[in-house]
């Protein structure tokens, strides 16, 4: 491995309003290296990695790319010096095909001809994007579509590529082939910055790793005599937990039930839900594990009543639910962390005082009979920044001045402080640190034990056998299994939610 330096980041500092995300960082990554930048939410890593690909300019520091300083006022300068970005959530258009999705915006490059398509067939050769070129994106898979995205980067010449999240929606063979992937094309001269809140796969691919702790580098560490528990220690000073949970609190009182489920998509017959039946009892936290785009979010749009079903019934404690809209449906005591916090959970404009009212401005503490009480939904807030380890300079500023994972910790205190029957736990801790992981899984297993019932839908198949007591798998639609916490592996899961047969029965 070469020893030259692909990027040098010297003294990058970045100050936001009231908020400094990153004071005097530094990073050395080597040409042909897959390196790790590990670190707690709002410790600095996306804003860093933004300034890399010019999303944003530093304060303070200098950039080297490949030795050679450089001034990057945008994402077009980054790719010129051959730096990309694959973003944790994709930005790919789902009508139009492979082809035109990683040419778009390019076609100064090889044109919109045979050239370029010649030369998308031999990046596809060289990522494992097995796809018809012609094909509709809406028709690949999470693994192939991530493929795209790293050959759109490719294609516009980037040797150096950011991978923010890879791993967040794969399964554990989707992994073990994206990692195969990457270490084939470093070994052919391309270098790797590996974003990643998953400690055990940073060891498994990185060359090397850099760990950030509020706004700062605090080390490096070398992934082969490093475990998983002191890179914790490094990035929040805690050893790395586990989710496990074994003790059962179940009880015989169904909370939630879904009978007959069933949801066509707009103008046609064809189910994206079809037959499902489940049962969430109190003091239970059911799981659903399934590849993204099999109908979890639907099932979980539907119970909310986003989504209005074609047949079948949904009732809680006996209350049939099922024509009621989704403000009663709250009403009736269910909690709800949405997929999208950005998009279904929070106003990012808004103060977080603001935000803890959101599908509760009918309840106290925000309201008194008609009226909204601020001052009260100001006072719960406070409690919910202390109690759930809320990193902000206070309740008045936008919740959008928040890091993701401070984003969730409010999100998760609201949603568990209105009492709830049912908690729908859609991917809680998606792209959150450790730190926080820890803190949502804590608050999870206390509510469960109070009596909670938790409906758990989480790509993190760790975390579905670690803290559910039952796990259904989700396949086109339908509820195809139903396994056992105590004795499933990642891996039956992962053969489950594809369809596929365990490796041990294809032999």
């Amino acid at each position: 491995m070469a020893d030259d330096l692909a990027v040098e980041l010297e003294g990058i500092t970045k100050r936001f309003p009231g908020v400094v995300a990153n004071s005097d960082i530094h990073l050395k990554v080597r040409t042909g290296e897959v390196h790790a930048v590990c670190g707690e939410n709002g410790a600095g890593k996306s804003t860093l990695m933004k300034i890399l690909y010019g999303m944003l300019q530093p304060d303070e520091g200098t950039i080297k790319v490949n030795g050679e300083p450089v001034r990057l006022r945008n994402p077009s300068d980054a790719i010129k010096v051959g730096v990309g970005m694959v973003h944790q959530h994709f930005m790919l258009a789902d009508n139009l095909s492979v082809l035109e999705n990683i040419v778009l915006g390019a076609e100064g490059l090889h044109g919109i001809g045979p050239k370029a398509r010649k030369k998308v067939a031999e990046l596809a050769r060289r990522t494992g994007l097995n796809a018809d070129l012609d094909i509709a994106l809406e028709y690949l898979g999470v693994a192939d579509r991530q493929r795209v995205e790293i050959v759109k980067v490719l294609y516009r010449g980037a040797k150096i590529v950011i991978l923010d999240e890879p791993t967040a929606v794969l399964v554990p063979q989707e992994v073990d082939d994206l990692f195969e992937t990457v270490r084939q094309m470093r070994d052919d001269g391309f270098t790797f910055i590996f974003i990643s809140h998953k400690l055990d796969e940073v060891r498994a691919i990185a060359d090397s790793i850099t760990v950030i702790r509020r706004g700062t580098t605090v080390g490096t560490a070398d992934p082969k005599t490093t475990s998983s528990r002191q890179l914790a220690e490094m990035m929040v000073g805690s050893e790395l937990p586990s989710p496990e949970t074994r003790e059962s609190t179940v009880t015989d009182k169904a909370v939630l039930e879904v009978a007959g489920l069933r949801l066509s998509e707009p103008g046609s017959a064809r189910a994206v839900l079809d037959n499902i039946d489940l049962v969430v009892h109190s003091g239970e936290v059911l799981g659903i594990a399934g590849v993204e785009g099999n109908g979890q979010t639907e099932l979980v749009e539907t119970i909310m009543g986003m989504r209005k079903g074609t047949a079948g019934t949904i009732s809680l404690s006996g209350k049939d639910l099922t024509k009621l809209g989704t403000l009663a449906r709250r009403e009736a005591g269910i909690g709800y962390i949405a997929e999208d916090r950005t998009r279904h959970g929070l106003l990012l404009t808004q103060p977080l005082w603001a935000n803890r009212m959101l599908g509760y401005q009918t309840r106290e503490p925000v309201s008194k009979g008609q009226w909204l009480d601020i001052a009260g939904a100001k006072k719960d807030t406070q409690r919910i920044v202390e109690q759930y380890d809320v990193r902000t300079p206070g309740i008045d500023v936008a919740a959008a001045a928040l890091s993701g994972g401070n984003q969730q910790k409010l999100v998760v205190g609201r949603e568990l402080s209105g009492d709830p029957k049912l908690l729908i736990a859609s991917h809680p801790t998606r792209g959150v640190d450790v730190g926080a992981q820890a803190l949502i899984w804590e608050h999870i297993r206390q509510a469960r034990a109070a009596g909670l019932a938790v409906l758990l839908i989480s790509a993190d198949l760790d975390e579905l056998i670690g803290l559910s007591d039952r796990i259904v798998v989700m396949l086109r639609g339908r509820l195809v299994s139903e396994e056992d916490p105590a004795t499933v592996t990642a891996e039956d899961l992962g053969c489950a939610m594809t369809g596929s047969a365990p490796k041990e029965a294809t032999k």
